[in-house]
């Protein structure tokens, strides 16, 4: 299994990616166009098979991956006159124990050992810890 990570640029918590991607998903059904989520990227993922074997998308916020989205499949599709990928993503937001990322350009590829964990239930508390205290404890190894 392989991932893909990705900035978030402008967003600075899951609740925004949310609310940005509740909204994108209505006008796109409003103008006629599927209800599903999408990230548009200029580049197709080569190693696709891999990323469908149950490879998420890993946001990137303000330098932290924060959540994750399940990759449900790849459309290759225009976006303003540009041939593009469209990457379908799962609705469901993902928290994950919170890993620094430094900034690039683009999405990365992730490799399944390197990924972040999920919280899960039992991280509830952990999420609404501030992003950065969490990175500090993850460095040290208490998380």
């Amino acid at each position: 299994m392989l991932h893909l990570v990705k900035l978030c640029v402008g967003v600075s918590e899951p609740k925004e990616l949310a609310h940005w991607q509740r909204q994108r998903r209505a006008q796109r059904k409003a103008a006629g166009g599927p209800d599903a989520i999408f990230h548009f990227t200029r580049n197709t993922p080569r190693r696709g098979d891999e990323i469908l074997d149950g490879g998420s998308m890993y946001w990137v916020m303000k330098g932290i991956i924060r959540v994750r989205q399940r990759i449900v499949g790849f459309e290759e599709t225009t976006r303003d006159g540009e041939a593009c990928c469209a990457i379908k993503l799962h609705p469901k937001l993902v928290a994950v124990v919170p890993q620094p990322m430094r900034a690039f350009q683009g999405w990365r590829y992730l490799e399944a050992a390197d990924a972040p964990a999920d919280l899960g239930a039992a991280g509830a508390d952990l999420a609404k810890m501030p992003p950065k205290m969490l990175a500090e404890l993850r460095a040290l190894g208490l998380l």
